[in-house]
Formats: C-alpha cells, structure tokens, sequence
C-alpha cells in the first residue's frame, strides 16, 4: 500500500493519538499494537500516519512510567 507506513514502524491513529507500531495488514485495515505491547487495534490507512521521534519518546516513556508503577508487565 503506497504511502503506508511499514510493518514495525511506529505510527499514530489520527483518530486517537494514539501511538502503536504497526503490525500488519488485513484486509482494507492495518493492525497497531501499543509501544510495550497490548491489545492490537484496527485503523483504516487514511487515518495513519507516520510518528515523529517527538510522539515515539512520549508513547515509550509514558509506558516505562506505568511499568515502573506495576500498571502493566
């Protein structure tokens, strides 16, 4: 898919914010799954785009704090 970011580059759902990398493709959808690992999420491509270094940093440091607080594994 032209202007799609690739599998395991880390992208935000423009609908959310969110930060994930993606995963793969099924069907018309991409598969994000957050920074750490969690439950995967569809996203139509036209509401992907790639994450900046900014976005990445934030997603990751905000996952290392909820780690560190025994929020997630």
């Amino acid at each position: 898919m032209p202007g799609v970011p690739p599998v395991g580059s880390c992208a935000v759902d423009t609908r959310s914010g969110r930060v994930g990398v993606v995963m793969g493709h099924e069907g018309p959808y991409l598969q994000l799954r957050p920074l750490g690992g969690g439950r995967e999420w569809d996203c139509t491509p036209d509401a992907v785009r790639p994450a900046t270094p900014a976005e990445r940093l934030r997603a990751a440091t905000a996952y290392e704090n909820a780690r560190s607080r025994g929020e997630v594994p």
